[in-house]
């Protein structure tokens, strides 16, 4: 096994509430497992709700918290989104912590609901709805975090403004090195515009998973079979994410990118804040939320 970070952090949750997205498999559940472990109230927000309910009770079982709620988010569907954010903010008075982590990887070419490319429709586009939908309740119970899970392939990817949806050229495995680089231009436009708010927000590399992410994918589905002793486990994928959540004193590395539990190096290309600040208009664009 690879030697990984290990969020070490001591911190509870009794009173605090969050959101995992994609948390009924991989390291989604693990995630939202670990956060209700340590008290808090979980929405796991899912798109198969058989599979979230059956998650939420085992998660129940295993932690005895029965503050573990399913609720129904899929975010390749911009009315989803927007009924998930409606009912979460009629039924909770506070969110502390929000885990952006469902996505896809390298699916066949296909188009979301409202006509946007599989993978910067879900990875990148469903996730900013979500948070800025979510987001005056974040600032209301601040201090609270926003953790968005990227990935490694993030340094393949590029943000090409006139093939953004894949329309004049496509390739899954580019696709979805695209919208992990969105995820981290994402954060770190976010991260300078909550300035004050003391609402902070990081960007993670969880490891190579062995997950259900890869079911679109035959190649990678037999390389995982093969070097599976070298990938890690849901839960050891779930550490960062949860360092992010929890460690204290980390406000001052807002918009940082982290992998293996400590601050990680990203592309020239995700550094590049022109690039970040256009990406934030267009998806405000695409998304017909108002440019402030």
């Amino acid at each position: 096994m690879l030697a990984s970070g290990v969020c070490t952090s001591t911190v509870q949750l009794p009173g605090k509430v969050a959101v995992v997205t994609g948390a009924n498999t991989g390291i989604g559940k693990e995630t939202a497992k670990e956060l209700a472990q340590r008290g808090a109230r979980v929405y796991l927000a899912c798109r198969d709700m058989q599979k979230a309910e059956l998650v939420a009770k085992e998660i129940q079982t295993k932690t005895g918290n029965k503050q573990v709620l399913a609720r129904k988010l899929d975010l390749a569907d911009t009315k989803s989104i927007r009924a998930f954010a409606e009912n979460f903010l009629a039924e909770e008075k506070q969110l502390h912590i929000l885990v952006n982590n469902a996505g896809v990887m390298m699916c066949p070419y296909s188009k979301t609901v409202d006509g946007f490319e599989m993978h910067m429709g879900v990875n990148h586009l469903g996730h900013f709805l979500l948070t800025h939908l979510l987001l005056e309740k974040l600032k209301e119970s601040a201090p609270s975090r926003i953790i968005n899970v990227s990935s490694l392939a993030h340094h393949l990817g590029r943000i090409n403004f006139h093939n953004l949806q894949g329309e004049k050229f496509y390739s899954a495995g580019l696709a979805y090195c695209h919208s992990k680089l969105a995820n981290i231009l994402f954060t770190q436009e976010l991260a300078r515009r909550l300035k004050g708010t003391n609402v902070t927000t990081y960007s993670v590399h969880p490891g190579t998973v062995n997950s259900e992410l890869t079911r679109y994918s035959l190649i990678m589905k037999w390389l995982g079979r093969l070097f599976s002793s070298f990938l890690k486990t849901p839960e050891q994928g779930a550490q960062t994410s949860l360092f992010c959540a929890l460690t204290e004193g980390l406000e001052s590395l807002n918009g940082k990118h982290f992998s293996d539990c400590q601050v990680a190096c990203v592309s020239p290309r995700a550094r590049n804040e022109t690039v970040a600040r256009r990406l934030w208009d267009v998806s405000c664009d695409l998304l017909g939320i108002p440019l402030d």
